[in-house]
């Protein structure tokens, strides 16, 4: 039984108070068909509302079953409605995107969590659609869609029915299918409750209440009700007991409401790439400037790799005191025997090569290129990870006998020898003839410099019989274990000073130590920092992506307004719709992530294949691009869903 006592409701109208109900007072019992009745404006509609919970009043009691629900919240609301009450609108209110089916469904899919087609079909039969229950609402008729709209007041079995002009948009024949139904409703003893301005539609009532100005002033009993079947109440619960909880049951919800969401995004295509396409731009952007990023990273590892790790290079340098120079040519020039000190009495080094360069004319038959020529210990090719991809390094023993061996690098190869091998050929080098024992490996450009311009010969055939050095230009040095390079190279400057007997007070232009592992260390920071920079400027590219998938939110929500205030009339919580609009703002995220990151890849492979810029794309660099984009999709999408689940279920269904 629903009781109403002093039901008042009224809407503040900048400086006026507008009273839509006025001190209603009423009872209505199980069984009943009541038709409220009176001109527009007279809070017929305003009274059904309330009746349904769509509305609350703004001051007196309401009771149904003597449990009170004028002052529950929207939640414990949605719950009762789910569970007792059915709807059918003026406007029949039917999801133009869903079938006849799924629409009768739709109230299941928040009482049971699932939607149930064949129960669904049962009760379009029971309505005589059951041949038309795949056709979309834009397929029948007028009185059809009313009685799909029937159908679905039916699907959860409620005690009262409320239909508010149910035969307005109809044609006569239509108003007395939908009368016929509604009666036989009644006469299986439900509750029914029509708001009409219809005589012929009150005619058919068993009570006629007639309203104005927002109050009762006739209440006329026509026929006795109906005494109910089967004895069914609307339970009123706790706001603790509401629903069962559960992970299964949170799962089937998440599910539906997936379901939900990919309906809803494939039934509006373009609003839906739309959305996509800002962060498909920025996780493509993101994918590729971190490939980018990670492939110029790995190209300077590969550089400087060849450089040799746990490495100090010693130079002489330039010293003086008091305006006379130390030295031959005033610096302090590194000699044979140096090198051999700081391999045998310095702990921690490994093994060292002393080194010495100039540039010399290179020929072959009639061929001739000018070209650096390099002379080391046989141990620089491991140092440097620079072994011969054809051939061999020169060893230990053509060193010390002074061998004219030559190892070659690419440059010198295309211009002496073109597509032929040159290993075991005849060169002169500043016309001493030279016997090609290797190639290189191609280390391509840096900066000014061709790194493949170069040949190798042993250190004392090139001080003895090419350059004519006595002294060696650098001493490269191999430190083991590599924690222990900052000491070794101090010990290295004591050493150097005590031999050469340099001052204290000039110690420090004395020798120059360049530390290999400090170099590769800032570059590679520098290569870090300068991918970071580019995936930050993609991300950017993402957070506008993010904002667009809000807007588009926004006016989604717009657009669905009359959805979710029916959505919500079925039983739809205010987590329900919190968690569908979610769901399609992640989904579209998600999916416009997967599709960028291919874009990304395909990004990639063109720059590498047209630009010959290195690139490298990693799972990590995927997975998080993914996952970021699906984080955009949530974060931004929560201001539009939470705008949606705090709509008022009565301003929903008004909303135009």
């Amino acid at each position: 039984m629903l009781s109403l006592q002093n039901i008042q409701k009224k809407y503040q109208m900048g400086d006026n108070t507008v009273y839509a109900l006025r001190g209603v007072n009423l009872e209505i019992e199980d069984g009943d068909f009541v038709a409220i009745m009176g001109p527009s404006g007279s809070g017929k509609s305003t009274l059904m509302h309330v009746l349904g919970l769509l509305d609350v009043p703004s001051e007196g009691s309401y009771q149904i079953d003597g449990k009170e629900v004028s002052k529950l919240g929207e939640d414990e609301l949605a719950v009762i409605r789910r569970k007792g009450i059915g709807f059918i609108f003026q406007q029949f209110n039917l999801l133009p995107r869903m079938s006849a089916t799924e629409n009768v469904s739709l109230p299941l899919i928040y009482s049971e969590k699932k939607p149930d087609h064949d129960r669904a079909l049962g009760f379009l039969d029971q309505v005589g659609l059951k041949s038309r229950a795949h056709h979309r609402p834009n397929e029948l008729s007028g009185g059809q869609q009313q009685r799909v709209a029937i159908a679905r007041s039916l699907v959860n079995q409620p005690k009262i029915i409320l239909a508010d002009e149910p035969t307005g948009n109809l044609d006569s024949v239509s108003e007395k299918e939908i009368l016929k139904i509604l009666k036989d409703l009644n006469n299986q003893g439900i509750t029914i409750i029509v708001v009409t301005h219809e005589e012929e539609v009150g005619a058919l009532a068993k009570r006629r209440i007639r309203m104005r100005d927002g109050a009762i002033y006739s209440d006329e009993r026509l026929e006795s009700r109906v005494s109910p079947e089967i004895e069914t109440s609307v339970k009123v619960k706790s706001t603790a007991v509401i629903e069962a909880t559960g992970i299964k049951v949170w799962l089937l919800e998440m599910l539906e409401h997936f379901s939900q969401g990919l309906q809803s995004l494939a039934a509006n295509k373009v609003r839906t790439a739309l959305s996509m396409l800002g962060i498909l731009i920025g996780v493509a952007a993101v994918v590729a400037m971190l490939a980018i990023g990670n492939g110029a990273q790995k190209a300077i590892e590969a550089q400087l790799a060849s450089l040799g790790s746990n490495l100090l290079v010693l130079r002489p340098g330039s010293v003086r005191v008091n305006g006379v120079a130390v030295g031959a040519g005033g610096t302090s020039r590194l000699s044979l025997e140096d090198n051999a000190a700081i391999g045998q009495r310095i702990a921690g080094v490994h093994r060292t090569s002393p080194n010495v360069s100039g540039y010399g004319q290179v020929t072959f038959l009639d061929k001739n290129w000018s070209t650096q020529i390099f002379g080391c210990a046989p141990y620089f090719s491991e140092m440097h990870s620079m072994e011969p991809l054809i051939g061999r390094f020169f060893t230990l023993e053509e060193n010390q006998s002074h061998a004219r061996v030559a190892v070659v690098g690419a440059t010198v190869v295309r211009q002496l020898f073109g597509e032929k091998n040159p290993i075991g050929e005849f060169i002169k080098i500043n016309k001493v003839i030279f016997q090609v024992i290797g190639v290189l490996p191609e280390k391509g450009v840096n900066g000014y410099r061709d790194l493949d311009d170069q040949i190798i010969i042993p250190v004392l055939t090139a001080m003895k019989r090419v350059l004519g050095k006595v002294y060696e230009d650098s001493i490269d040095i191999e430190v083991s274990p590599a924690a222990d390079i900052n000491a070794v190279q101090d010990e290295i400057i004591k050493l150097m000073m005590s031999r050469h007997r340099v001052p204290l007070s000039v110690g420090e232009d004395s020798f120059q130590v360049r530390n290999m592992a400090d170099i590769q260390a800032a570059l590679s920071e520098s290569s870090k920092t300068m991918s970071m920079l580019l995936a930050s400027i993609a991300g950017i590219s993402l957070l506008v992506g993010g904002i667009g998938i809000m807007n588009i939110m926004l006016v989604s929500v717009t657009e669905r307004t009359r959805e979710i205030g029916l959505r919500k009339a079925v039983g739809a919580r205010r987590s329900d719709i919190l968690s569908q609009f979610l769901i399609e703002s992640v989904a579209v995220s998600a999916v416009g992530g997967l599709i960028g990151i291919f874009f990304g890849w395909l990004i990639t492979v063109v720059l590498s294949g047209i630009a010959g810029w290195p690139t490298s794309i990693s799972i990590s660099s995927v997975v998080l691009a993914f996952f970021f984009s699906a984080s955009i999709g949530m974060i931004f999408g929560v201001y539009p869903a939470r705008k949606a689940s705090m709509l008022n279920p009565i301003d929903a269904l008004r909303f135009e």
